[in-house]
């Protein structure tokens, strides 16, 4: 049986979405991850910059490919992989796309997270993995993440 418990919720400040125009699978598009926070029961600390490489596809599906990294507030560092989708109706994307306010439970938004590190406080990230449900804002995105055990 799953069971899963909560890791920590990090709100990450984004940039502008930047396309690079249709490919053969779909709009390629990057979002520059700038900073932000992170607090769970057991690690805090800061966001540092990344990137979210994402694909469009043309059933409006949007495949999330974000890497970046977390320094825990004693310094540690840990390489992020987050990946997965958030689609919804075409209503909803378009309300988030002009930066509005969306319920969340409006549309999917779902991660698979995994790290790496070399802090040894933290090693036993290096065998964590984590799901994640998010929540897209004008600049920041919003997420909930919990430990699959």
């Amino acid at each position: 049986m799953l069971q899963f418990e909560p890791l920590m919720e990090l709100a990450v400040d984004v940039g502008e979405l930047v396309t690079l125009g249709a490919a053969p699978q779909g709009e390629r598009r990057v979002v520059a991850i700038l900073g932000g926070t992170f607090e769970g029961p057991m690690l805090r600390g800061e966001v540092l910059p990344g990137a979210d490489w994402q694909l469009l596809r043309g059933d409006g599906v949007l495949e999330i490919d974000a890497r970046y990294a977390l320094r825990e507030q004693n310094g540690g560092l840990v390489e992020v992989t987050s990946q997965g989708y958030r689609h919804g109706s075409p209503e909803v994307l378009a309300a988030l796309a002009r930066g509005e306010a969306v319920d969340p439970s409006a549309y999917f938004f779902r991660t698979v997270m995994r790290f790496t590190t070399g802090a040894p406080a933290l090693a036993w990230l290096n065998r964590t993995i984590a799901v994640s449900t998010g929540a897209r804002r004008a600049r920041q995105v919003l997420l909930q993440a919990f430990a699959l055990l």
